[in-house]
């Protein structure tokens, strides 16, 4: 009989899984950031372009990544219980769903510049943004086909070459952007069109990298992914969709909590929305950590809960938030300690309005400070919750949390009590904390129902 794993031995276990996978969200980031600043350097309008484009493709990756997400729990869970079998329908069929989401949603980057207008953008910016949706958009099968695969690699353990790719992704890209964008090294100058164009490459190269490897590498050749890859399994495909939907649109729920968040900062001032900007950009490079773990716990539970290990998944959740709280509270002391200098490496200081944007900035990131704790233990309770299959009750939970509280709190704190971009923002730390406490008391209680459940049955067998 093996001995039960102690906490040190969970967290041990969470790091080992968890820190390729945080670096490949930190490299996820880079692409982001590379792209942000070589539009930069090209242009003014075709930065907004770019910006606009790349938000809107967010947008629509989040909805479709649901069904990718989905993939990462039932293989854990189906390789836990050894059936190799149901570890390459799961995968396949989220493949199958990933291509045809990023095959549904083309029309709408085909025609975005009408729905652009319509949401009040100026005609050559959008116009602009449309030429780059009209190639970004092709990306989008590759790019959910990318995260299917993550999903798939890192269930069987797989993490190092998440972490590689995505790592070679941004050197990539950064080339292929100095080839298109600016016309280098004797291809045409394509300015918008160039950074679309090296976002769809790198996809398309992401997904071959990926592909080659999780089905010719001998170790992982025996699940045989690749196989008849046309037979359908409608089972598996509606099993996939049901876990992964409502993950798709808690992903939804969540950044558009943030997309409104910024605008409502819009509202009160520039300085405002460009301290605010600053302040999210900080804490979203924190909340990778917390992302990256998250992961790890979804692995390991869904490992637990295939296997019957009900003291294993306690432990291991256990483990989880002790390492995401430990990470939390390292970030609220350097938040707190040095605000000033972090904000400013954002900017260039010759500049008159950033002295103003540093003082406010300055106070919004101790308010990051309680956002930190708050959306840490949000992302670990989903974490945990889809480690066990559970992805519908948590998606209304988030939605009540998020667009029931939150947007509603933050509204009358910045403007009906008039204490503006705080209020802004402790009304998504309100909106945070009640998601965190109510996504927590889901996955615990169902804990205890499990133990008591089990304990029943060994009553009856006894």
């Amino acid at each position: 009989m093996t001995q039960p794993l102690s906490h040190m031995q969970h967290a041990r276990a969470l790091l080992v899984l968890g820190l390729p996978l945080i670096g490949s969200h930190l490299a996820q980031m880079a692409l982001h950031v590379a792209d942000t600043v070589m539009m930069g350097w090209y242009g003014v309008t075709e930065l907004a372009a770019t910006v606009l484009g790349a938000s809107s493709f967010f947008v629509i990756f989040i909805l479709g990544s649901g069904f990718a997400q989905a993939v990462m729990p039932m293989v854990a869970a189906a390789l836990a219980e050894g059936d190799e079998t149901q570890v390459r329908r799961d995968a396949r069929m989220g493949l199958w769903l990933s291509i045809l989401f990023g095959m549904a949603s083309y029309p709408l980057f085909w025609w975005s510049e009408a729905v652009l207008l319509a949401l009040g953008q100026k005609p050559e910016v959008a116009a602009l943004a449309q030429d780059y949706l009209r190639v970004a958009g092709l990306g989008m099968m590759p790019a959910l086909m990318v995260m299917a695969l993550k999903s798939y690699l890192a269930a069987l353990g797989r993490t190092q070459v998440v972490l590689w790719v995505t790592l070679g992704s941004v050197g990539l890209n950064v080339a292929m952007n100095w080839m298109f964008i600016f016309g280098n090294w004797g291809a045409p100058e394509l300015g918008v069109v160039g950074a679309a164009l090296a976002t769809l490459a790198v996809q398309v190269a992401s997904v071959l990298a990926l592909g080659l490897y999780a089905g010719w590498l001998p170790e992982l050749r025996r699940f045989r992914l690749w196989q008849r890859f046309w037979r359908a399994d409608w089972v598996a495909f509606g099993r996939v969709f049901r876990l992964g939907w409502p993950i798709g649109v808690t992903g939804l729920m969540e950044s558009g909590l943030f997309q409104a968040s910024a605008l409502m900062m819009g509202w009160i001032g520039t300085v405002e929305l460009a301290a605010h900007g600053i302040a999210m950009e900080v804490a979203a490079l924190a909340f990778m950590v917390h992302l990256g773990l998250s992961n790890a716990v979804t692995i390991r539970t869904a490992h637990a809960d295939g296997s019957g290990d009900l003291p294993g998944m306690r432990a291991g959740g256990i483990a989880g938030i002790a390492l995401s709280m430990g990470f939390g509270v390292a970030m609220v002391g350097l938040f707190l300690a040095f605000p000033a200098p972090i904000i400013a490496l954002f900017l260039d200081m010759a500049k008159p309005e950033s002295a103003q944007i540093v003082a406010f900035g300055t106070v919004l990131l101790a308010l990051a400070a309680l956002f930190q704790l708050a959306d840490a233990m949000q992302v670990i309770a989903l974490g945990l919750l889809r480690g066990v299959q559970d992805t519908r009750v948590p998606m209304w939970l988030a939605a009540v949390s998020y667009w029931g509280v939150g947007i509603p709190c933050s509204y009358v704190l910045a403007f009906v009590l008039g204490w503006g971009a705080v209020g802004v923002w402790l009304g998504l730390v309100v909106g945070l904390v009640i998601a965190a406490a109510s996504l927590m008391w889901r996955f615990w209680s169902g804990i205890g129902r499990r133990s008591a459940l089990a304990g029943s049955r060994e009553e009856v067998a006894g």
